[in-house]
């Protein structure tokens, strides 16, 4: 009886090490996504401020100086990602062993692991993920050209709309300090 729990204990040490190896193997192999994750960390705050800043240069800047107004835009959205790119993205491939790990050894059986690791090894599977951006930039770039008339007016009347209301909810300073009077001299009895 004590042999053969030994022996069990002994196959399941190596089967747990087996398992922890390949787990390391297709964390190494997914690396590229955690720098993809990471970039698109990076990029959504450019984005978002982009959209805006484009908005602000159309509207408010005069067109002799959009060019260089943008420019010098560009070299902040630039310099933010060359100082925010590499910590980002080191974190994120030192941080994928201890969050990913955990779930591929709890949710993957090592038979599973393997298959994993034979797909993201596999030639035609690794040239298909390469493919992904350019895939996505040109999906995005039709669906931004056909969508655009549709959308783009939409954009402009939520704009709009939030504007107003936030206007309206602002009010002149007067108006906010008078708001607050009456909920006060209401509180007293």
């Amino acid at each position: 009886g004590l042999a053969t729990l030994a022996g069990l204990s002994q196959a399941q040490a190596t089967a747990s090490a087996a398992k922890k190896e390949l787990v390391q193997k297709v964390i190494t192999l997914q690396q590229p996504s955690y720098e993809g994750l990471a970039r698109s960390m990076i990029e959504q705050p450019v984005q978002v401020l982009g959209q805006q800043a484009g908005a602000v240069l159309q509207n408010r800047v005069a067109a002799e100086q959009r060019d260089a107004v943008a420019k010098d835009i560009q070299a902040e959205f630039n310099k933010y990602g060359d100082e925010v790119g590499p910590i980002v993205r080191d974190r994120a491939l030192k941080t994928a062993p201890g969050t990913v790990g955990p779930i591929l050894e709890e949710k993957l059986s090592e038979d599973e692991l393997k298959q994993v690791v034979a797909a993201l090894e596999s030639a035609g599977f690794r040239k298909f993920m390469a493919l992904g951006p350019e895939m996505q930039r040109a999906l995005a770039q039709k669906l931004s050209s056909e969508l655009q008339p549709q959308i783009e007016p939409k954009i402009r009347a939520m704009e709009q709309a939030v504007t107003k209301r936030l206007t309206a909810a602002a009010g002149p300073a007067t108006g906010a300090a008078n708001s607050a009077k009456p909920a006060a001299s209401g509180n007293k009895k």
